[in-house]
């Protein structure tokens, strides 16, 4: 295990933390490969009631992909093999059987977004907006990330999410859905948790497994269906000069 993943087990509650706060919990391949391979080694443990997954310090979440990895995938093939590289992680976070909750120590964004949306459940810190900015580098959603939002939020409102690249703050995120629970203002996030945690941790690891069941597979459908045309849009926005056109407008504008 890398230390770029901290897992821990308080009780019935697996605790994943991205620990990457020098480059904003950027989800490296491995890292996503790491994700999935922990909550699948843990899914058949009867004592484990629910997940957890969030990122060191307070500063993001976790900032999307990681740049300087990804600036290297070029062809059609890489981009497919990358894309379903990281759809294959994320899944492993969709099938795990009881609720995981990504606790949003600061802002999901990009990549991180996906990886938020993915979880069944999400905790927002204060800050913590949710963000899917890939249309800003004029790619789409790669991990499953536009399937998942327009389930949570309807067709409509995720066309326009995923379009307008919006940074959504935590109030709206709940009046959307995006979110289930806004920490207080001042209210340590561990605090929180343990708080919306409790009616769940009330439950046996039978009824957690039941009522998540049919809401996995509702998933699992939804994604057999529109996984293909999600990762062909993708493909085709990653490869394109628009995009690598913006790539390196964002690299000139942050001295790189």
């Amino acid at each position: 295990m890398s230390s770029e993943l901290i897992v821990g087990r308080h009780g019935a509650v697996l605790h994943l933390t991205i620990n990457r706060p020098e480059k904003r919990n950027a989800l490296a391949l491995a890292l996503l490969d790491e994700i999935g391979a922990t909550l699948t080694s843990h899914a058949s443990d009867p004592g484990i009631l629910c997940a957890v997954i969030t990122g060191a310090g307070d500063k993001c979440f976790a900032a999307g992909g990681d740049l300087q990895e990804l600036d290297a995938i070029r062809s059609a093939a890489d981009t497919r093999a990358m894309s379903r590289r990281g759809r294959a992680a994320l899944d492993q976070v969709r099938a795990f059987p009881v609720p995981v909750i990504a606790a949003l120590n600061g802002p999901a964004l990009g990549g991180g977004a996906e990886l938020a949306l993915a979880c069944d459940l999400r905790i927002a810190a204060p800050h913590a907006e949710i963000g899917f900015l890939q249309s800003q580098l004029a790619v789409t959603t790669a991990w499953g990330g536009g399937i998942d939002l327009a389930l949570t939020v309807g067709d409509r409102r995720a066309l326009r999410i995923l379009a307008t690249a919006a940074r959504i703050a935590p109030g709206r995120a709940l009046e959307l859905g995006l979110v289930d629970w806004v920490c207080a203002p001042g209210q340590a996030l561990e605090s929180c948790i343990e708080t919306f945690l409790e009616p769940y941790l009330c439950r046996s690891r039978a009824v957690l497994e039941g009522c998540k069941a049919p809401v996995a597979a509702a998933r699992r459908r939804a994604h057999a269906e529109l996984a293909g045309v999600e990762e062909e849009r993708f493909i085709s926005s990653w490869t394109s000069d628009e995009h690598w056109a913006a790539v390196a407008a964002l690299a000139k504008s942050q001295g790189r």
